[in-house]
C-alpha cells in the first residue's frame, strides 16, 4: 500500500518522481513509433540545399541575386503557394563590388559625374540584397531567425503576433534574451518570419515538442512553422485558448490551444509548445534539389501549389536533430511535420494533446485518469496476488499490463490524447515484484547454498549459471561421463631445491594462479592441488556436453601460457617451468567424499586413474599433452598426432594415446604436411615395413631434430630389426611404472 500511495502522490502532482518522467518520455517514443502513419506527404516540399547544389552553384552562402532567382522561379515557374526559409540573412551581400564602388563614389571619384551616373544605372543590378528583397515583395515568403541566450540583437524582428500582457503574462512562454534576425529591407519585404530553433528540448535532448510562441521583451513571436501556416491562411490573428486552474491549487489560466482566428486550433502545452506529429523517418516529404529549381529541371507536378521549405542536407551545413523516430533527423523536416500537422487540424486531426506541465498529459482529464487507473490497478493487485498461485499471479500481471496499454492506446489513436502510461506499468510490475519477494528470498538462500557448496571448486560464473537453473544440485555421489585432467611440473624436486622457501611459495602461487584461471575460463572444476600438481575435471557439478573439448582447449592454453610464464620467471630470476598434462574421458563417480573430519568434492574411478597415468607418460614421449582415445573421439575440431598403443600400470586393456597440436583451422600447411608424413611412418611401422618407416621418421627428425618421439620410433625400428616381432605383434607398449 505504501508503494501505491507513492504513485498516487506522483499522479496528483504532490510529489515529483524524475525517473517516472523519463520513463514516460520513453513510453511516448514507443507509442509514437508504433502508430506512425508513414507514407509521403506531398503538401509540403523541401527545396534542398544538397551537396549536388553546392557543386553546381557554389558554396554557401549563395549570392542574394541567386536566391532572388530561386524565389522568382519557385513562384513564377512552379506556382508554389508559400515559401519558408529555414535560414536567416543577417549580413549584407557585398560580392557584387557595389560597396567598393560606393566608397569610390564618396572618395576619389566623388566629382566624376559620368561615373556617378553609370553607378546609379547599375545599382539595381549590383545591389543583390535589393534584388532579393524585390523577389520577396507581394509573395508569401517567410524568413527564419534564431534565438540567442545573450542579450545581443542582430538584424530586425517582424512585429510580434501578440503583446505580452493581460492573460498572456500568466502563461510561462519560453523567453529568449536576444535574436539573430534578418536585414531590415529583407524583413520588410517578407510576409513574416519565425524562430527556427527549439529552446524546449526534453531532458534527454530529443525533439518531441517545439514552442510555437516565444517571448521576447514585451511581445510574443511565432515559430517558423506557425508563421508559414499563418501566411498560407492570410495571416489571421492568434488567440490563446485557456482553461482555469484545473489542478485546484491556483487560479492562473492553463494554455490548451493556439487558435488561428477560429480557422484551426493547435493543441499545445502550458509553455506554448506542440508535440511534433511525425509522419515517419527522414524523407517523409518530397525533396527537390535547389539546383534543379534554378535550372528548371524540377518536376512541376511536385511543386505546383505546394508549401515549400528551404533547408539543407549538405555535409557541413545540414541541420540534424535527435528525434523519437530517428537519432539523425533533418531539422527542416521537423518544421515540415509541424506544418503538415497544423494543416490537418482543419480536417482529420493528427496532432496530439500534450500536458500543461512537463509531464505528457492534458491538464485536467489526464490527471484524473492517471490517479483513478493507478488506484484501481493497485487495489486489484494487492487484493489478488496474495491469494493466488504464482502462475495465476503472472496472468493477472499480464492482464493488468494489457488493460493499461490497451486503454492508453485507445485514447492515443482515437482521441489523439497523450495519457500517462509509464506510472501504471511501473506500479503493476513493482507490486508484482514485491508480492513475490518471499520467493525471491528463498531463491537467494538457494544461491547461497550453491555458493557454499561449490564456490571453492568452480568459477563464480558457473555458480551463478547453476543458480539460475531449476535443477537441484547436491553433493551426493553419482556416476556420469566426465573428463579429468592431471597437470604436473617436470623436475619439480630439483627446481625446489634451488630456491628459498619464500621464493618457492611466490613462484608456485604465480604458476597455480595462472593455471587455475585458464581452467576456470574453460568451465573446469578444480579438484585439488597436490604440491606442484593440479587435478581438475569437467562435467560436474554443471553438466557440460563439451567437456572433452573444453578440457583439451584448457590443456593447450596452459602449455601456450607457460611460454609467457617462463619469460616472466626469468625476469624474477626463477627457473623455467615445464609441465606435462594427461587427459581422459570416461564414466566416473563424482561427489563430496572423505571422512567425518574432512570432505572434498572429487572424482574417482578407473577413468580418473588412466588420466593420471597419461600425465606420467608425457615424460616418456617428450610431449606436453597426452589424451586418451576416448577424449580424442569426442573432439572434432582439434588436430591430433597419434602417439601409439599403450598398456599402463593397473590396466589390462591397451589404449590409444594422442597429442593435441592445435585447432584444425589454425594448423599451418607445413604442420599438416609433417603430420601426414608422421602418420604414414606410423602405419609403415605397424606393418613392419622397417625401411620405409625409418626413411619417413628420419625425414621428420631432420626437420625437427629436438623431437624425442621420432628418436623413440627410430630406436624401436632398430630393435625390431635385430629381434623381429612375430606375426601377432600388436605394436602395444606396456608401462609397469606410474
Amino acid at each position: 500500500m505504501l508503494l501505491l500511495a507513492l504513485f498516487l502522490l506522483h499522479a496528483s502532482g504532490e510529489m515529483e518522481l524524475p525517473l517516472m518522467d523519463r520513463a514516460e518520455l520513453i513510453a511516448y517514443d514507443y507509442r509514437l513509433r508504433a502508430t506512425l502513419p508513414g507514407g509521403m506527404d506531398s503538401r509540403v516540399v523541401i527545396v534542398d540545399l544538397d551537396e549536388r547544389s553546392l557543386l553546381a552553384e557554389g558554396h554557401w552562402p549563395w549570392g542574394r541575386d541567386k536566391l532572388a532567382r530561386l524565389v522568382n522561379t519557385l513562384f513564377d515557374r512552379y506556382n508554389i503557394s508559400v515559401l519558408g526559409f529555414d535560414a536567416m540573412f543577417a549580413e549584407y551581400d557585398d560580392r557584387s563590388g557595389l560597396f567598393t564602388l560606393d566608397r569610390l563614389a564618396k572618395g576619389p571619384l566623388a566629382n566624376d559625374y559620368g561615373f556617378l551616373q553609370q553607378l546609379d544605372t547599375l545599382r539595381p543590378l549590383l545591389d543583390h540584397d535589393y534584388r532579393f528583397a524585390d523577389s520577396l515583395r507581394g509573395r508569401l515568403v517567410v524568413l527564419g531567425f534564431s534565438a540567442s541566450e545573450e542579450e545581443i540583437n542582430i538584424g530586425v524582428l517582424p512585429p510580434p503576433v501578440l503583446k505580452w500582457e493581460g492573460q498572456a503574462k500568466e502563461i510561462p512562454f519560453v523567453e529568449v534574451k536576444g535574436f539573430n534576425g534578418n536585414l531590415p529591407e529583407l524583413q520588410d519585404a517578407a510576409v513574416g518570419a519565425g524562430f527556427f530553433d527549439n529552446k524546449l528540448l526534453d531532458v534527454d535532448g530529443i525533439f518531441r515538442r517545439v514552442p510555437l510562441l516565444y517571448r521576447f521583451e514585451g511581445g510574443l513571436y511565432e515559430s517558423l512553422s506557425l508563421a508559414v501556416v499563418r501566411a498560407l491562411y492570410g495571416s489571421p490573428s492568434i488567440q490563446l485558448l485557456t482553461s482555469g486552474g484545473e489542478d485546484g491549487r491556483q487560479d492562473r489560466p492553463v494554455l490548451e490551444e493556439i487558435s488561428l482566428d477560429g480557422l484551426l486550433n493547435v493543441p499545445v502545452d502550458n509553455e506554448g509548445a506542440a508535440l511534433v506529429p511525425y509522419r515517419g523517418g527522414g524523407h517523409s516529404f518530397p525533396y527537390v534539389s535547389a539546383t534543379d529549381v534554378l535550372t528548371g529541371k524540377a518536376d512541376p507536378k511536385v511543386l505546383d501549389g505546394a508549401i515549400v521549405l528551404f533547408g539543407s542536407s549538405a555535409p557541413g551545413i545540414k541541420d540534424l536533430r535527435a528525434t523519437p523516430v530517428d537519432n539523425i533527423y533533418p531539422g527542416v523536416e521537423v518544421h515540415a511535420n509541424l506544418v503538415a500537422g497544423m494543416l490537418d487540424q482543419a480536417g482529420e486531426s493528427r496532432m496530439l494533446y500534450r500536458p500543461g506541465s512537463t509531464r505528457v498529459s492534458t491538464q485536467g482529464f489526464t490527471q484524473g485518469y492517471e490517479f483513478s487507473s493507478l488506484l484501481l490497478l493497485g487495489l486489484l493487485i494487492n487484493l489478488l496476488l496474495p491469494r493466488i498461485s504464482s502462475i495465476a499471479g503472472v496472468m493477472v500481471m499480464v492482464l493488468a499490463l494489457a488493460a493499461a496499454v490497451g486503454s492508453n492506446m485507445y485514447f492515443w489513436t482515437q482521441e489523439q490524447v497523450v495519457l500517462p502510461l509509464s506510472s501504471q506499468l511501473a506500479l503493476v510490475m513493482t507490486l508484482f515484484l514485491f508480492q513475490n519477494a518471499y520467493g525471491y528470498f528463498i531463491e537467494s538462500r538457494s544461491k547461497q547454498r550453491l555458493g557454499h557448496l561449490f564456490g571453492q571448486y568452480i568459477p563464480r560464473e558457473i555458480v551463478e549459471e547453476m543458480s539460475g537453473m531449476e535443477e537441484d544440485y547436491g553433493i551426493g555421489g553419482e556416476s556420469r561421463e566426465m573428463t579429468v585432467l592431471f597437470s604436473d611440473v617436470r623436475n619439480f624436486t630439483s627446481i625446489s631445491e634451488g630456491l628459498s622457501p619464500d621464493e618457492l611459495t611466490h613462484m608456485m602461487n604465480a604458476y597455480l594462479t595462472r593455471v587455475t584461471g585458464i581452467i576456470h575460463h574453460q568451465h573446469g572444476t578444480i579438484d585439488k592441488y597436490i604440491g606442484d600438481a593440479v587435478m581438475a575435471f569437467w562435467g560436474a557439478p554443471l553438466r557440460d556436453p563439451e567437456h572433452p573439448r573444453n578440457a583439451v582447449l584448457a590443456a593447450m592454453e596452459m602449455c601456450s601460457q607457460m611460454r609467457h610464464v617462463r619469460k616472466e620467471f626469468r625476469e624474477h630470476g626463477w627457473p623455467e617451468l615445464r609441465i606435462g598434462v594427461g587427459i581422459n574421458t570416461g564414466v566416473m563417480n563424482v561427489g563430496n567424499m572423505g571422512s567425518e573430519f574432512r570432505m572434498a568434492y572429487t572424482v574417482l574411478g578407473d577413468a580418473v586413474n588412466l588420466g593420471a597415468r597419461l600425465e606420467g607418460l608425457t615424460k616418456q614421449y617428450g610431449v606436453e599433452i597426452l589424451v586418451s582415445e576416448f577424449t580424442r573421439a569426442a573432439v572434432d575440431d582439434v588436430a591430433f598426432r597419434e602417439i601409439g598403443w599403450v598398456k599402463v600400470k593397473g590396466k589390462d586393456q591397451a589404449v590409444a594415446i594422442f597429442e593435441p597440436l592445435a585447432l584444425e583451422s589454425q594448423l599451418s600447411a607445413e604442420e599438416r604436411q609433417a603430420l601426414d608424413l608422421y602418420h604414414s611412418g606410423l602405419e609403415s611401422f605397424r606393418q613392419q615395413q622397417w625401411n620405409q618407416a625409418e626413411e619417413l621418421f628420419l625425414q621428420l627428425q631432420k626437420a625437427d631434430p629436438e623431437r624425442l618421439l621420432y628418436q623413440l620410433y627410430l630406436q624401436q625400428i632398430e630393435q625390431h630389426r635385430q629381434s623381429p616381432p612375430g606375426s601377432d605383434w600388436d605394436a602395444v607398449i606396456t608401462f609397469d611404472t606410474k
